[in-house]
């Protein structure tokens, strides 16, 4: 039995005008604002440097400003001491194979007296980009496809649509943040929104089995009261794991470096937001379809 009795049932009406003005928002901000796409999406180039004396971040940004790298960033790599930097260039495919020559001479002539070296480059074609960026958004779309068919096979066909929907409201609201934010959206943010789908369907079938069983169990009851108590049950399970994954995603975020910094961030929304999703967006939609397809819905 579990230590809690909290109506989540009750909450559902207000909890789905809650994700349908964040889903819509998101939405409105992809389509109105769009992404701030990395190099690895739209081409361009990324230049690994290191200096020998001590250099800012900021002055390596103001460098690339003054120099007219207009699409451009800088990341730390590591500690301070290390005064080691990445550098993204976005650039077209005629321009493409003079930015190292631009990076360095800028180097060359800013940071003469700092020792400054470049120890690697990565190129990407915008036509290799934008190819990467199908194949990123199409991975997505085959997970959520293969999630949607094992949840049919392993419950019914009902739970199935609300793990989607669930998974559907987790990606677009990250999607949403860092439009709105204008954090880079590269391959990395494509793994952390992979990463995202596992955990929040993991917190969905855990909720789910428990239903089942609350079916099995208490076939008596209505599946909104089986619902209620497969909440109750497994909400302390819930927050414990949500916690126990932020206090890693919040550590390697704050102290992992500029470089990996935002793939945490994403791991950090995608666990509050897919903790929320598998208790107010996953069982209101199990709900709704069983009351569409006539099965128990409020019947004893």
């Amino acid at each position: 039995m579990s230590k809690f009795n909290i109506s989540f049932v009750s909450k559902f009406p207000v909890s789905v005008v809650l994700s349908a003005v964040l889903v819509i928002g998101s939405l409105s901000l992809f389509f109105s604002k769009g992404l701030n796409y990395g190099v690895d999406f739209r081409g361009g180039a990324e230049i690994q440097v290191a200096f020998e004396k001590e250099t800012q971040l900021e002055e390596l940004r103001s460098s690339l400003d003054a120099n007219k790298f207009d699409s451009s960033s800088v990341q730390r790599i590591g500690s301070e001491s290390q005064n080691e930097f990445l550098v993204k260039v976005a650039s077209n495919e005629a321009n493409l194979n003079q930015v190292t020559d631009q990076i360095t001479k800028m180097l060359q002539k800013d940071f003469s007296d700092k020792g400054s070296e470049i120890l690697k480059t990565d190129i990407v074609g915008p036509k290799a980009g934008e190819q990467l960026r199908i194949s990123g958004f199409q991975a997505m779309a085959w997970a959520l496809l293969m999630i949607m068919i094992y949840i049919a096979l392993r419950f019914d066909y009902k739970y199935s649509p609300g793990a989607i929907v669930a998974l559907l409201h987790d990606v677009i609201i990250i999607v949403g943040i860092f439009s709105l934010l204008g954090k880079e959206f590269s391959l990395q943010i494509v793994g952390a929104l992979l990463a995202v789908i596992g955990y929040s369907v993991n917190d969905t079938v855990v909720v789910y089995d428990r239903v089942r069983e609350h079916e099995e169990k208490y076939s008596s009851r209505t599946l909104k009261e089986q619902i209620n108590g497969a909440l109750n049950e497994t909400l302390t399970r819930t927050i414990l794991t949500s916690i126990t994954t932020l206090i890693v995603a919040g550590v390697m975020y704050f102290m992992g470096g500029g470089i990996i910094q935002d793939f945490f961030f994403a791991i950090c929304i995608g666990v509050i937001v897919g903790t929320y999703s598998s208790i107010f967006v996953a069982a209101p939609t199990v709900l709704f379809f069983d009351k569409i397809t006539g099965k128990k819905g409020d019947a004893a």
